[in-house]
C-alpha cells in the first residue's frame, strides 16, 4: 500500500505524490482527500470514500491511499506502506508566518487529552521553544491563554484555519487579547515569534 499525502490544502501535492496517483488503479479517501488529487487521478482509477478507519489496515497491497496532510503529521503515516508526504499544516503556517522550524516544536491537541496538552504546551514554552499545535474543535484558545497567563507565561497565539485555501484565515493575538478559531478545524502557533 502507499499512504499519499495531499497536503493541507489545494496545490500542495508533491510531484511524487501526483505520479502515484496518476499511477493508481485504486484509491480510498476522505471526501476532502480526494477532491485535492481529483485532477491527477486517472479515469480507470477506482475511487472509494473511506467509510470505516479501523477496517484501512485489510487494504489490497496495491492500494492508494489520501491522507490529508502529511501522513506523518497526525496522518495515516501509522499504516505502514510506502509513505508519500505532502505539504504540511505545519510546514505551510511555519512558512506563513516566518517561524524556522528548528524553533518549534509539535504538540498534537486533536482527539487526545487536552489537559496533557496543555501541560506539554507550557513545558516547551518554558524551554523557549514555539509549539505548533495539532487542534480539535474541541480545544479552547481562551482556555489556553489564560492557562498560560496562571504560569506567568505570556507569548503571541496564531490561529490557521483553511490553510492553503481561498478562503484561508492566519489571526494573531496574545494571551492576553487570543485570537478565536471560526472554524471546527485549526491549527496553533503558540510562542515568541
Amino acid at each position: 500500500m502507499k499512504v499519499v499525502g495531499v497536503g493541507c490544502g489545494p496545490g500542495m501535492l508533491t510531484e511524487r505524490a501526483i505520479a502515484v496517483i496518476r499511477d493508481a488503479a485504486l484509491i480510498y479517501g476522505s471526501q476532502s482527500a480526494i477532491e485535492r488529487a481529483a485532477p491527477h487521478i486517472g479515469s480507470g482509477c477506482v475511487v472509494r470514500i473511506i467509510t470505516d478507519y479501523a477496517a484501512l489496515w485489510e487494504l489490497p497491497e496495491h492500494a492508494v491511499l489520501l491522507s490529508t496532510g502529511d501522513p506523518m503529521l497526525a496522518g495515516l503515516g501509522y499504516l505502514g506502506g510506502d509513505v508519500i508526504s505532502g505539504i504540511s499544516s505545519y510546514q505551510y503556517v511555519c512558512g506563513k508566518l516566518q517561524i524556522p522550524m528548528t524553533k518549534t516544536v509539535i504538540v498534537n491537541a486533536h482527539a487526545t487529552d487536552h489537559e496533557k496538552a496543555l501541560a506539554e504546551i507550557k513545558d516547551e514554552l518554558r524551554r523557549g521553544k514555539t509549539a505548533f499545535v495539532i487542534a480539535d474543535p474541541g480545544f479552547e484558545v481562551p482556555a489556553l491563554a489564560q492557562r498560560l497567563q496562571e504560569g506567568d507565561i505570556t507569548c503571541r497565539i496564531a490561529v490557521g484555519e483553511r490553510l492553503g485555501y481561498p478562503d484561508e484565515r492566519i489571526a494573531i493575538g496574545d494571551t492576553d487579547a487570543p485570537p478565536v478559531p471560526v472554524s471546527g478545524l485549526f491549527v496553533l502557533m503558540v510562542g515568541n515569534f
